[in-house]
């Protein structure tokens, strides 16, 4: 929890939001047919999981998706293997892939289960750019030198 905090008074201090979930979709269990409720990201019931992100949340993020000029997902939302947990992501995947459609934004989508999530929900052509190697677009947008690319650099 110290971590955490220490992130986000960094990112505070450089101007930068870290939007956080409100709402979730808890389920009393990990199973498609649980029971789920809506509830407060605050609150959510003893026993209980969140699994989705709510609609009061959906709403918040495809408004940022909606003022950003560039985003890099990489994560999903919430349990999207299973249908009763799919919506946030789903929403978000549409927010971006209707943003970038319109020419306001350049979405860049990497990591094995955001992948996996654009391709099951049809969005794959209709975001910028699909990179499968999420660790290492990470790894390469951080500034680190990737193995591979400097093999290449120290073969010429």
């Amino acid at each position: 929890l110290e971590t955490a905090r220490q992130i986000m008074a960094a990112a505070e201090a450089k101007g930068v939001r870290i939007h956080l979930p409100s709402d979730v979709v808890a389920a009393d269990r990990f199973a498609a047919d649980a029971a789920t409720q809506i509830v407060s990201s605050h609150a959510i019931p003893s026993g209980w999981m969140g699994l989705d992100v709510g609609p009061e949340t959906i709403a918040a993020y495809s408004a940022v998706v909606r003022d950003a000029k560039t985003l890099l997902w990489n994560g999903p939302l919430g349990v999207f293997e299973l249908e009763a947990f799919e919506r946030g992501t789903r929403q978000l995947g549409e927010a971006i892939a209707a943003a970038t459609e319109a020419g306001t934004l350049f979405s860049l989508v990497g990591g094995g289960d955001s992948v996996a999530a654009v391709e099951q929900f049809g969005l794959s052509e209709r975001v910028s750019y699909v990179s499968t190697g999420g660790g290492a677009m990470l790894e390469y947008l951080e500034g680190r030198v990737l193995p591979g690319i400097q093999a290449v650099y120290d073969a010429e």
